[in-house]
């Protein structure tokens, strides 16, 4: 079984010290699990802390495999409060500087923590390093990801797994627990944003997500875009009033991104004219297109 937090001695405790900690978080998944624990043990970095947290699963398989876990994985159980709670759980409990949200089902190349943690070793003013993404599941290819603030605004183009300084996640209030049907990653990224927090990009796909076509973003968020999108936008007044997005325009309109910065604004608009289900079509429509367009390594099934 693996070491249960709630129940490890104070001396255990401080003792169970990481440069590096993966939190993982668990609710009902037990099918990748052990899959995505083997790509974190195979990492060429030393100093790794596995933090898995199950969400408050009731699923007797899923039980059965959390009651076999190893000794080197440090368990955190909780009542189930979603993916948002989930990672603020993990994050409280982890012991590294470092930090890298990892779902339960993807994986990472056995390079990525040793070559993110040497950006952020290197330079103190990064707060965190993201890498291009390795599609592997119903799709294969790569996606490649640019951060531009402005565009941000309109699409993610963070992915949700990268190595973070601890203290990072810390200065914007964790994940907003209040999220529980998706978006959560992206509104989190857009308080990194707006924190004036600095992320650098590896060129390499050292980040494999699994995609499933029952997947959260695909069968949940997407389908609510509009209304998840507006609640962002109302909870960030300062952001997508006119004289914010003014101004991330000037500041960021000559920077690479990966969507032209009309497109921004584009969107923006429709939000005003478009019922909300015709703007997540509209959405959706854009990102099959942005996908394929940007996925020119992908190898079809």
């Amino acid at each position: 079984m693996g070491r249960d937090l709630g129940r490890l001695p104070a001396d255990r405790r401080l003792k169970a010290v990481a440069r590096i900690s993966v939190v993982v978080p668990c609710y009902n998944a037990h099918r990748y699990l052990a899959d995505t624990l083997a790509s974190v043990r195979a990492q060429t970095f030393s100093g790794i802390e596995i933090v898995l947290v199950d969400d408050g699963s009731n699923d007797p398989a899923t039980l059965a495999f959390l009651a076999e876990l190893a000794s080197d994985i440090v368990f955190v159980r909780k009542p189930n409060g979603g993916l948002s709670s989930a990672r603020n759980a993990g994050f409280a409990a982890a012991t590294g500087s470092y930090v890298l949200p990892l779902d339960a089902d993807d994986q990472v190349a056995p390079d990525m923590l040793a070559r993110c943690a040497a950006l952020l070793d290197a330079d103190p003013t990064v707060d965190f390093v993201y890498t291009q993404i390795d599609v592997f599941g119903d799709e294969r290819g790569v996606v490649r990801k640019t951060w531009n603030r402005f565009e941000q605004l309109a699409t993610n183009q963070l992915p949700y797994c990268m190595l973070m300084r601890k203290s990072a996640w810390a200065k914007v209030g964790g994940y907003d627990e209040a999220m529980r049907e998706g978006y959560e990653d992206w509104e989190f990224n857009l308080r990194l944003s707006k924190a004036g927090l600095r992320g650098v990009a590896l060129a390499a796909p050292l980040f494999r997500y699994r995609r499933l076509a029952t997947g959260m973003l695909r069968s949940v968020s997407q389908q609510r875009h509009a209304r998840l999108w507006r609640q962002m936008r109302r909870k960030h007044p300062d952001l997508y009033g006119f004289s914010g997005l003014w101004s991330l325009w000037r500041q960021w309109r000559g920077r690479p991104s990966t969507h032209p910065l009309a497109l921004v604004w584009l969107l923006l608009a429709a939000t005003f004219v478009l019922p909300d289900r015709l703007f997540s079509r509209l959405f959706l429509a854009l990102h099959r297109i942005g996908h394929s367009a940007r996925n020119q390594d992908a190898v079809l099934d």
